[in-house]
């Protein structure tokens, strides 16, 4: 019997070349007086239209603007701090993933008793009085459609997930024109974490049909048209095919969410200040080597999905997948060795076993993940 699900994805969310252009008109309709924007200089001059729209209706808007590229707890008070102040009733998250999480966590307590360290976990916030929108300026983390948001809690080095239905936005912009300025080595990493998800996602002891669909058609888009959108930043349809993958990864997450690549990930970004996508990147076939036993055959429908032909069976095909995949992020120029990104050796069995504490994610993997064994992954990695 199928297992039950909830998905909970945004009252509205506009796609499409030039979308952003709605927000204005939407605050209006919502009777919104106030709206702190959390944002990133690269895209004010792409949004100032939006912005002077808003403000031309007699809506105030306070900006903040290039928050840390790994938001810690300290920098969320701060602008919790802010944004309280200002006593906003909308809050605005136009970026990349931190910029989105750190807008949805904003908006969830800035009208809340409840504090940062209490609702670390799942399902720990009890509701959402403020208004909030997002719209991505990469092709990536999928925040925008997902309940999840990540920040780093400087205590102990280590990234904290809350995750809850309330951090899913009310209105959501997935337009391709944001994405137009993004270095390609950007574009590589945020397109490969968007990959992981969805292949996260579909190899995973949650999968389930619904999310199955989401997941492959993210895989397809992306692994079409990443390589595309990387050598020519400038093409609107591998940038929208890009977007709309991403999308889908998201909402990937609430219902499913990932495994082992993104909790081993993890101490790369906290110890290394490694890019996410690019953290993902340096694990991401190494782990599906690992797991391609525990099901051949999701690995050969990826494997597919990514673009390999068919073996004579699922096991030479799934094979055919990793070399693919591999092939994807060289000619992306995305880095083969953890070595190369200045990752000591020495530190390998303390990120093994900061990543086997990140049990939310670990649990979902197929095969299950020893101290040994995360060791050998990043080993093969190096």
């Amino acid at each position: 019997m199928m297992r039950a699900i909830n998905i909970y994805n945004p009252g509205k969310v506009s796609v499409g070349a030039g979308c952003i252009e709605q927000l204005a008109n939407d605050v209006l309709v919502c009777g919104i007086k106030k709206v702190f924007l959390i944002t990133v200089s690269a895209v004010l001059k792409d949004i100032d239209p939006v912005i002077s729209s808003i403000k031309k209706n007699g809506v105030e808007v306070e900006m903040a603007v290039d928050l840390p590229g790994e938001p810690t707890f300290g920098d969320f008070e701060g602008l919790l701090k802010k944004a309280s102040g200002f006593k906003t009733d909308c809050v605005v998250g136009i970026g990349g993933g931190s910029i989105m999480d750190v807008a949805k966590i904003v908006a969830v307590l800035i009208d809340s008793d409840q504090k940062l360290k209490d609702v670390v976990g799942i399902g720990l916030l009890t509701g959402r009085k403020t208004k909030l929108f997002c719209a991505p300026t990469t092709s990536g983390t999928g925040s925008e459609m997902s309940p999840n948001s990540i920040l780093l809690d400087e205590s102990d080095n280590s990234k904290k997930g809350i995750i809850s239905p309330f951090l899913v936005p009310d209105y959501v912009y997935i337009d391709p024109v944001l994405t137009i300025g993004l270095p390609s080595n950007i574009t590589a990493f945020t397109g490969v974490d968007a990959l992981t998800h969805c292949i996260e996602a579909y190899c995973n002891k949650n999968a389930h049909p619904v999310v199955d669909a989401f997941a492959m058609e993210g895989i397809t888009l992306i692994a079409g048209s990443l390589e595309n959108a990387v050598l020519n930043g400038d093409d609107v349809e591998a940038r929208t095919n890009l977007a709309i993958g991403s999308m889908y990864g998201g909402m990937c997450l609430g219902p499913v969410n990932t495994a082992a690549v993104h909790a081993m990930a993890y101490p790369l970004g906290s110890e290394y200040h490694i890019a996410h996508g690019l953290s993902n990147a340096l694990l991401l076939p190494y782990v599906m080597e690992f797991n391609l036993d525990a099901n051949y055959q999701r690995y050969a429908d990826v494997a597919v999905a990514l673009g390999a032909g068919e073996g004579n069976d699922d096991i030479e095909t799934a094979q055919n997948g990793i070399l693919i995949l591999k092939n994807l992020l060289k000619r992306c120029g995305v880095p083969s060795s953890m070595k190369e990104l200045g990752v000591e050796e020495s530190k390998i069995t303390q990120m093994a076993q900061s990543a086997l504490k990140v049990t939310r994610l670990m649990m979902n993997n197929l095969k299950e993940i020893s101290l040994d064994d995360a060791i050998t992954i990043y080993k093969n990695a190096y």
